[in-house]
């Protein structure tokens, strides 16, 4: 999934053409506008954490197609460039998910960037066309590595194996891996974990693609402001070619684009990591310098008369429009149903049983699968995902259900709500109440057996501690509640007796707002005693109802 830096055409016939062509196009669409020519200004950030400033050191391929020129709102615009229209403003499905996921996560973490999805798409498009049209498979992984040219030297950059063979399997030296053409070394530092498989994978559009958005974003880039864009786009290939193409395919898809279903986008033509070492990577020859050999009539054949050669079509044959296989338009999500989500309740500072889960169904009734879901925790809680995230995107599944990340309860006790809806459509959220408990205890004893005694007038000179456990576990954290009680069959607070203090010194027969501390022991503050003598009782009660009576003895000294 990922960049591969610094990558460039070769020289010759085919830059000139494309760099033509990158002009005429965005010309015509009033795209931003490039610098023609070059495409020799930068470096390949082959390990670096931030995107490197010096000089190019080798050349590597990508996709030179520029998008058609059929612009709704300029009529008369449109030049002869590869593509087919409508078809190509198509996405696949996993493929636009991972794009919209990539720049909500970021948007999370990073709204100062202000990543479009739709320049991840121009860049997948031209380092990948789009993941090979979309083939991937339920996860969003390439059903076989995309690999770009090896990095030996020889028209590319000179780079050694920096992954042993991990990710590109060439030992000796690196390549470009995955949808977004990341090298190994780059991918060492900016690889991602976006469809929470436990592992941060190249091949895969979802990873691929927020790896992407957060190496674009880098250096605190504001993606909104024109310099900031260019730099990026040429921090991710330093290529003025590059960057005029990319541009182009930003613009076209910012005019509108649609889902399609994957394996069904359509395959870029020109050179690229789909054929790195096919003719249309080379220059083409020079004019008056073809060695092609010229075509010969067809041999005789025996007994017979030599076969005519073909003819020539004629001049007033129009050539015929290349035709796009009808596709079956990808089912729209219209709404979120509960997915057998069950109770959401947890205690303090633990882990939900249960995890939020919601399935997309059409107008009909029928699943979406591969739709962008934004989880949101909402109120007054300090409850957050795996993570320490308040929000999360995932993508459902093949049968429509996309599941929340794990809740981890915070400290506040209370409801809140999880809030399910989809990315970048008007489609009714669905909420979920959850409910944080206090931490509990089952039991609770005193650590010491030592008799508490005091003279009348003084201080308890051994202090109380008790220790609470809950199902044989240390109770961390939990609430408890002290008090000098009447008698046992009395629990109200005594009226005289042992005492603690409040701030102004004043006796205090009841305290609350206690808490276990990390071993599951709680120290009582001092207990005074006053001039009153006799047997008095202390009851310690924990949240969860475990309780404890102490005994507390005021005499005179002998």
């Amino acid at each position: 999934m990922a960049a591969q830096f610094g990558r460039r055409l070769r020289r010759g016939a085919t830059t000139t053409a494309v760099a033509a062509l990158a002009v005429a196009a965005l010309s015509a669409s009033q795209a931003p506008a490039i610098v023609p020519g070059g495409g020799d200004s930068g470096k390949q950030a082959s390990g670096s954490s931030v995107p490197d400033e010096g000089s190019a050191s080798g050349d590597s391929s990508y996709h030179t197609d520029l998008p058609p020129l059929n612009t709704p709102d300029k009529p008369g615009t449109s030049i002869d460039l590869p593509g087919s229209g409508e078809a190509e403003a198509g996405i696949p499905a996993s493929v636009l998910a991972a794009y919209k996921q990539a720049e909500q996560t970021i948007a999370s973490s990073n709204p100062g960037c202000n990543l479009p999805w739709q320049l991840l798409a121009a860049i997948g498009k031209v380092e990948s066309g789009q993941a090979r049209g979309g083939r991937v498979d339920d996860n969003g992984t390439t059903f076989s590595p995309i690999l770009g040219p090896v990095l030996n030297g020889v028209g590319f950059a000179n780079i050694s194996d920096t992954d042993n063979g991990e990710y590109d399997g060439d030992k000796t030296h690196d390549r470009a891996v995955g949808p977004m053409q990341f090298i190994p070394s780059t991918w060492a530092t900016w690889g991602q974990d976006a469809n929470n498989d436990g592992r941060k994978d190249p091949n895969n559009i979802f990873d691929a693609a927020l790896a992407a958005g957060r190496y674009l974003c880098a250096n605190n880039r504001d993606l909104s402001v024109k310099a900031n864009l260019d730099q990026a786009i040429l921090s991710y290939n330093r290529s003025r070619e590059y960057l005029a193409t990319v541009l182009s395919w930003l613009e076209y898809y910012k005019r509108g684009s649609h889902e399609v279903p994957d394996g069904t986008g359509v395959l870029p033509s020109g050179p690229g990591p789909l054929n790195p070492g096919g003719p249309s990577s080379s220059p083409s020859p020079s004019p008056g310098n073809s060695t092609s050999p010229s075509p010969t009539p067809n041999p005789p054949k025996p007994g017979g008369s030599p076969s005519p050669s073909p003819k020539p079509p004629k001049p007033s044959d129009p050539p015929k429009p290349p035709t796009t296989p009808p596709t079956t338009p990808a089912p729209t999500v219209q709404r979120l149903e509960n997915a057998g989500t069950g109770k959401l309740s947890a205690t303090a500072g633990g882990a939900f049983a249960e995890r939020v889960a919601v399935r997309g169904e059409d107008a009909k009734g029928k699943v979406v699968g591969k739709v962008a879901v934004q989880f949101l925790i909402v109120g007054d809680t300090d409850t957050k995902f795996a993570g320490g995230a308040k929000k999360a995107v995932v993508t459902s599944g093949t049968d429509g259900t996309a599941t929340a990340p794990a809740l981890q309860a915070g400290e506040k006790t209370g409801e809140f709500t999880v809030r399910a809806s989809v990315v970048s459509r008007t489609v009714p959220a669905v909420d979920f109440t959850a409910t944080v408990t206090e931490r509990q205890a089952d039991a609770v004893v005193r650590t010491g057996d030592k008799e508490l005694t005091a003279a009348p007038g003084t201080e308890f000179a051994d202090a109380v501690e008790v220790k609470a456990t809950n199902k044989g576990e240390i109770a961390r954290g939990v609430a408890v509640k002290a008090t000098l009680i009447k008698s046992a069959d009395d629990a109200s607070p005594a009226d005289k007796g042992p005492h603690f203090k409040d701030a102004d010194g004043g006796p205090l027969r009841s305290l609350t707002g206690l808490k276990t501390n990390d071993q599951g022991v709680l120290v009582l503050p001092k207990i005074f005693a006053d001039d009153t003598t006799g047997t008095f009782l202390l009851q310690i009660e924990t949240a969860g109802g475990a309780k404890v009576t102490i005994e507390l003895k005021v005499a005179a000294p002998a």
